[in-house]
């Protein structure tokens, strides 16, 4: 059993809190997802996760330029500078206060960090040996109150800041002769945004309350002078006199008292885009201040929003709703809409090809992702209260949910609705779920009743109702090989039903504690179950015998909670597995509980194979071992003190009827838990669902050693002379190494079609998706109808089943290998159908003569 499952992507979670970036190409968007940065491929359909934390939630990113530097600052200031490309850390650094904005300069020479009323300017650390990675090229000052946003002029050589005093100010990045720094004040609110345009003569500012002010460098008191040249033409001469910053207009949003949120410019479009606290966004043309488009994304307030190179996509960030949004302003239509779970998720399930992951939630949704892009692809809303549990069957073509509205839910993943609806004849609160694995039966267990209800998925109907558990039911499994159910009670019991000869009890398995959860092996020759006194309790089915005990109290217990009274040591709460999971082979278990950590355990050795950190994420309760005394007040813990300043009037407003809470509104951190763990039937990854999202670790295959990496005479003589060696293979790969497509081309079309076979078995599954791609691009200009077709035939029979595994990584080659022979097939057709008439015509000619 291999062990080394890393962290592989984060699905669940889409926008948590911070800024949006585009990457410089326009392709990309990148969103903190909690202590995590995800990026986004809009192209290409794929969401990455970075392996690496921040010590805190994500509040600020920026990238640089030439998409090589990010850094990621954290609530607290403290930055990471990560290399982009290969996702590593090089640097921590400490900023020292808490930054509203950073950005780096279009030059990438520097970047700008707000620091309170200061602002510091950092030299970009470049390829150069320095005694320290961060050096500071100057601070400014001059405003009297936080400094809130930059932006740079597209030279450089000036930025903007704006601030809650009202104001905007212009400071050079070099002392300048002459060069006073300007102050633009005039605002009646905090201004959270201003630009340059593209020729730098006119500053764009916004502020809160919906003002747009246009400002341009004008002369003080212009005077005009007219003469007279020998042809009677007047020319205007004005004075070089002394200038400055002047409002020559003023705009106003006006959307029904709506504060203004977010706001992004591009240049060189002259656009606008403001999000307000309302959900609404506008896009404006400067300066005529023409309203292009206004669209209500949702009720809540737009946090963040960003605009890519082109200016054709819009990205708005939510942080009450966790959305993300990507809106191709100019056909009206999304080019990314997702959305994670609005409250915790509880529990997911994998589909029999480990491609895709259903989850349930608080907020009574359910959402099937795919493992490999990490994108949600539908969503079934039909609950009106939490979901407690969910499973696939039907080869992963059906999704069962039970909720506690007292109702068990079927999904048909083709059509995408919900097509059987099972309820039971008095209310009650479903908990568990198990489907049989012909998917013909369905079975939910109430957590009110304590009974087992039995349902048809093909009619419908209630077959049964198994009654003889004490207390709530905490889990249910069908055996995979027999037919009989096994369920788990608080009530410090197992029991095994027959639920197809419609008999009772078969079996009764007593522990000494209450039982939370339980897992059949593979092979359903092993039960486990899991109990309160954090016991992990193993059962041959056969012959209802105890055959081991794992005890898994200390490797579960989580950290300390700000308002534990006592230490984590001595805590006993939270000290139990409260999922569990065997492995694709049967021979390890693995579990999660209400902590940090995920443990992984060898049952024939009874000992702890690997335990997994799901997060070291300070904003949650529970993350660390030991806390600081110093953080204690005679209010509590400084962590439990909302320091957030409610400046505006609808945060501070009250609309709560006297005597309710709202439960939404939090006053204190999450804890951090595992909800659900499961492997993939595949062996390959597992999952967890947790407060930060649905973890996905997965075996670390994605660095293919490549022998052609370490090669530096790969030039287009060599790979012609290795071509009329007649080593197709080695000559095919040199080529892609070189990527030059003419050349690929030559060596593509060189290759025998009685050697495509060996050559397409023996391709490195590195170059497979490169080499598909290009057949696909070429197959549409090139006459060689039967060498294409060969080499997809060819390559399809040798790496099917590596195509079949990765078959969500190869979905876009796919769509342009179906896009070219649908082409090619569409021609052909035509030409056999025109040469199919003319040998009619002749032949019928032939016979009138």
């Amino acid at each position: 059993m291999k062990s080394d499952f890393k962290f592989s992507n984060l699905c669940g979670t889409v926008y948590k809190q911070g800024n949006l970036i585009f990457t410089p190409d326009g392709n990309a968007v990148l969103s903190p997802v909690g202590n995590r940065l995800t990026v986004f491929d809009l192209v290409n359909n794929k969401s990455v996760t970075f392996p690496y934390e921040n010590r805190k939630n994500i509040h600020r990113i920026a990238l640089s330029p030439n998409a090589t530097l990010l850094l990621s600052v954290d609530e607290d200031g403290k930055a990471l500078l990560v290399n982009y490309n290969r996702q590593v850390v090089l640097h921590h650094f400490n900023f020292k206060e808490k930054v509203d904005d950073l950005q780096f300069s279009p030059d990438g020479k520097y970047f700008a960090v707000t620091h309170g009323k200061q602002v510091q300017l950092w030299k970009t650390p470049g390829f150069h040996r320095e005694f320290s990675p961060f050096v500071l090229h100057r601070t400014y000052t001059g405003h009297y109150d936080d400094v809130v946003s930059l932006s740079w002029s597209p030279d450089s050589k000036f930025f903007i800041t704006t601030s809650k005093d009202m104001s905007a100010r212009v400071y050079s990045t070099n002392p300048i002769e002459g060069f006073v720094p300007i102050v633009l004040s005039g605002h009646r609110d905090t201004v959270i945004g201003a630009w340059f345009n593209k020729e730098q003569d006119t500053i764009f500012t916004v502020s809160k309350d919906s003002a747009l002010f246009e400002w341009k460098h004008q002369l003080i008191n212009p005077k005009a002078q007219t003469e007279d040249s020998d042809d009677d033409d007047t020319e205007m001469q004005v004075d070089d006199g002394p200038r400055r910053w002047t409002v020559v207009q003023r705009n106003y949003f006006n959307q029904n008292h709506a504060k203004i949120q977010c706001a992004a410019y591009h240049a060189p479009s002259n656009l606008i885009v403001v999000g307000f606290s309302s959900g609404i966004f506008g896009i404006w043309e400067l300066p005529t201040f023409n309203n292009i488009h206004t669209l209500s994304i949702s009720q809540k307030k737009i946090d963040s929003v960003a605009i890519n190179r082109t200016g054709e996509w819009l990205a708005f960030g939510c942080s009450k709703l966790g959305q993300l949004l990507v809106w191709e302003w100019q056909s009206e239509s999304y080019v990314l809409k997702q959305q994670g779970h609005f409250y915790d998720m509880n529990t997911l399930s994998y589909s029999s090809d480990g491609q895709s992951v259903v989850t349930g939630g608080d907020d009574g949704k359910v959402k099937v992702w795919n493992t490999v892009s990490g994108f949600c692809f539908v969503t079934f809303a039909e609950h009106t209260s939490r979901v407690a549990a969910v499973e696939f069957a039907k080869n992963g073509q059906v999704v069962f949910s039970a909720s506690f509205d007292g109702t068990v839910r079927a999904y048909d993943l083709v059509r995408y609705r919900n097509f059987r609806t099972f309820t039971s004849p008095t209310p009650v609160q479903f908990s568990t779920l198990a489907v049989d694995p012909s998917g013909e039966i369905v079975c939910a267990g109430a957590q009110n009743t304590f009974e087992i209800y039995v349902w048809s998925v093909q009619t419908g109907k209630l077959l049964d109702i198994l009654s003889g558990h004490g207390a709530p039911i905490s889990g249910l499994a069908f055996s995979p090989t027999a037919q009989f159910l096994a369920s788990s009670s608080w009530d410090k019991t197992i029991r095994t039903w027959d639920v197809f000869g419609r008999g009772k009890a078969v079996e009764t398995y007593t522990h000494l504690s209450e039982v939370l959860a339980l897992a059949f092996r593979p092979d359903g020759k092993e039960l486990c179950g899991s109990t309160l006194d954090g016991q992990l309790s193993f059962w041959n089915v056969d012959d209802a015998l105890q055959t081991g005990v794992i005890d898994g109290r200390r490797d579960i217990s989580g950290g300390r909670k700000a308002t534990d009274k006592i230490s984590a040591e001595n805590n006993s709460s939270g000290k139990h597995f409260s999922s569990l999971c065997y492995t694709a082979d049967g021979t390890c278990i693995i579990g999660g509980g209400n902590s940090k950590y995920v443990c992984i355990y060898d049952i024939k050795a009874n000992i702890l194979v690997k335990k997994w950190q799901i997060s070291k994420n300070l904003s949650f309760d529970g993350t660390l071992e030991y806390l600081n005394s110093k953080n204690m007040t005679e209010a509590g813990a400084m962590d439990l003190i909302d320091d957030d300043d409610f400046s505006d009037l609808e945060d501070r407003r009250d609309d709560a009827l006297p005597g309710t809470k709202d439960l939404s509104k939090r006053n204190v951190r999450p804890e951090i838990r595992t909800k659900a763990v499961r492997f993939s039937p595949t062996g390959r990854s597992w999952a967890a669902a947790s407060t930060e999202g649905l973890l996905i670790y997965s075996l670390d295959d994605s660095l293919l050693f490549d022998p052609f990496d370490l090669e530096i005479d790969i030039t287009p003589e060599t790979i012609l002379e290795t071509l009329d060696e007649k080593d197709f293979l080695k000559a095919l790969v040199m080529a892609f190494r070189l990527n030059e497509r003419l050349l690929i081309q030559q060596v593509y079309e060189a290759i025998p079609p009685s050697d495509v076979p060996l050559v397409a078995r023996q391709l490195p599954t590195k170059y497979l998706e490169r080499l598909l791609k290009f057949i696909a691009s070429y197959m549409e200009d090139s006459p060689h109808l039967e060498f294409h077709l060969i080499w997809c035939t060819n390559l399809l029979i040798s790496h099917g089943k590596y195509l079949k595994d990765h078959s969500g990584e190869f979905l876009t080659v796919f769509r342009g290998l179906q896009k070219g022979v649908g082409k090619l097939h569409e021609d052909l057709a035509k030409v056999c159908n025109d040469n199919t008439y003319t040998l009619e015509y002749l032949l019928s000619q032939g016979e009138k003569h």
